[in-house]
C-alpha cells in the first residue's frame, strides 16, 4: 500500500510527539494516558463494528485488551490491598468481555467495558497530584 511522503511525515511527527509526551510524563500521567488510549481503542472498535470492518475491530479490541493487561493490571501495586484486588478483578473481567466481544462482533460488550472503566478513569484523574 502506497503512503505519500506527506502522510509518512505526519505519522512520524505524531509518533515522536507521543513518545515525547510519554517520556515527560509522571507515573500518574502515564496511567491517565493508558485510560485515554483504552477509551480511544474502544471507540475505534465500536466504529469498526458499525462499519463492518472486521480487521480494524480485531486490531482495536486487541489493543484494548493489551492496555488492560499490560498497562492497567501491570501498574497495580501488589501491596495495594483490597482496592488493588478489586481493580485486578475488574480489569481481568473487562479483558475477558472484550475477547468475547471480538469473537461475537458484539458492541454491547464493548459498551459495557466503557461503562465499567469510565468511573475508574474519572476517579484516577480526580486524584491527580498537584
Amino acid at each position: 500500500m502506497y503512503t505519500s511522503p506527506a502522510v509518512r511525515s505526519v505519522n512520524a511527527y505524531t509518533r515522536q510527539a507521543a513518545a515525547s509526551r510519554v517520556a515527560a510524563a509522571s507515573p500518574h500521567e502515564l496511567v491517565a494516558m493508558i485510560f485515554e488510549a483504552l477509551d480511544q481503542a474502544l471507540l475505534n472498535a465500536l466504529g469498526a463494528l458499525q462499519r463492518g470492518d472486521v480487521p480494524a475491530k480485531a486490531a482495536a479490541l486487541s489493543k484494548a485488551v493489551q492496555l488492560l493487561e499490560e498497562g492497567l493490571r501491570a501498574a497495580l501495586d501488589p501491596k495495594g490491598g483490597e482496592l488493588t484486588e478489586r481493580l485486578d478483578v475488574l480489569y481481568e473481567y473487562c479483558a475477558r468481555r472484550l475477547t468475547e466481544a471480538n469473537l461475537h462482533n458484539d458492541g454491547e460488550r464493548v459498551e459495557e467495558v466503557r461503562r465499567l472503566i469510565a468511573p475508574v478513569a474519572d476517579a484516577w484523574n480526580q486524584i491527580r497530584p498537584q
